[in-house]
């Protein structure tokens, strides 16, 4: 049976810093690199006020800044990104308040494109937020 996104948003580990041995992702070795886990990113993401949003790579350089790290794994964090946004979608459906994914996930980032809400429903929200 396949998880929920529930399921999979409670992971039960806590972010964590590596220093790092050789260069990845445009980090140099010995840079400092936060593994977050989905519950620091949804935190960061409601910090994010109506009628905002960010990039990626912005949101990735103030979670490490937050966490005193140089620099955010993008492979985590775009998974966590997309754990975030899914439950968010569920919890819209069942009439739960969501986790505003809008304000990091833009209409046009080849993320939007895999969520199953699609592109245009990311466009309308952040319409809606503009007003």
């Amino acid at each position: 049976m396949r998880k929920t996104w529930e399921q999979k948003y409670a992971t039960g580990r806590p972010p964590k810093r590596v220093v790092l041995t050789a260069p990845y992702a445009g980090a140099p070795a010995g840079a400092t690199m936060l593994v977050a886990n989905p519950e620091t990113v949804e935190a960061r993401i409601r910090r994010i006020p109506r009628g905002h949003s960010t990039t990626i790579p912005a949101f990735r350089a103030a979670l490490a800044k937050d966490a005193g790290a140089d620099t955010t794994c993008p492979t985590s964090t775009a998974i966590f990104l997309r754990i975030v946004a899914e439950r968010a979608l569920e919890h819209l459906a069942a009439g739960k308040r969501p986790t505003p994914f809008w304000r990091v996930i833009g209409p046009d980032t080849p993320l939007a494109s895999r969520l199953s809400c699609g592109p245009a429903f990311i466009a309308v929200r952040l319409a809606e937020e503009a007003q």
